[in-house]
């Protein structure tokens, strides 16, 4: 069976990686962005997959977006929530708006996304849901109040959602990354990622496609009896 994937915030990084996985792994992946066209097209063109524009923030948009797709391609059966923005600061610095992005887009685009589409999965009796979370969802960290709330948020739904689908064969799963080698990462100072690379363990970075394969393990036939569970992938820096 042909199943067809959604992977937001994926046509870059961690989420572009995601894609490569998803279609290795024989599903029938779109992957959606916000506005980087021409991200968009290099993704498209090279890993010849289809792209569709919406803000996952946007309740609306999303509901119409993923209508979009199951007419054009067919019923979604994965969801891979991995769209997000950073908005830094402290606390007394934040303003609201900075806030309010972060939760928007990172909380609110898995709440949008699994509205969309996960009563079609338990009415076919198959999903696969998978949130892409963070090592600071789990420990925290100085300067992201915003971005640390909306992690630790998505691995409560995780759970949450989980038992909703159980019975219908609709698994939810979390995945939290350490630091991986990505754009964003590779912009923080040098002596800053020394400092960071100095806590792991396996002492260096990880690599996006080490979080796709964990992925695409959460999405396979053979992850059925792993649901509400929160796979961590960052190198030892932090265990529980």
């Amino acid at each position: 069976m042909n199943r067809v994937a959604i992977v937001t915030g994926g046509t870059r990084g961690i989420g572009r990686a995601i894609c490569e996985q998803l279609k290795a792994d024989g599903l029938s992946v779109i992957a959606n962005y916000a506005g980087n066209e021409d991200a968009a097209r290099r993704c498209a063109e090279e890993l010849g997959i289809h792209c569709y524009r919406w803000d996952v923030g946007d309740h609306e948009a999303t509901l119409e977006g993923c209508a979009k797709v199951e007419a054009d391609i067919g019923p979604v059966d994965v969801v891979v929530n991995n769209a997000g923005v950073t908005r830094d600061g402290t606390l007394h610095k934040m303003s609201f708006e900075a806030w309010n992005d972060v939760m928007r887009i990172n909380l609110g685009g898995c709440f949008n996304m699994s509205k969309a589409c996960f009563p079609g999965m338990r009415e076919r009796g198959w999903g696969r849901i998978v949130n892409i979370g963070s090592i600071n969802g789990q420990a925290g960290q100085y300067g992201q109040v915003n971005y640390a709330a909306a992690k630790s948020g998505i691995h409560g739904f995780t759970k949450a959602l989980a038992q909703e689908g159980a019975r219908s064969g609709v698994t939810v799963n979390a995945i939290a990354p350490g630091y991986i080698d990505t754009d964003m990462v590779a912009a923080v100072p040098e002596a800053v990622l020394e400092k960071i690379v100095a806590k792991i363990p396996v002492g260096r970075l990880g690599q996006a496609g080490e979080i796709a394969r964990g992925v695409g393990f959460l999405c396979s036939e053979e992850a059925g009896f792993v649901t509400g569970s929160t796979m961590s992938i960052n190198g030892g820096q932090h265990m529980y």
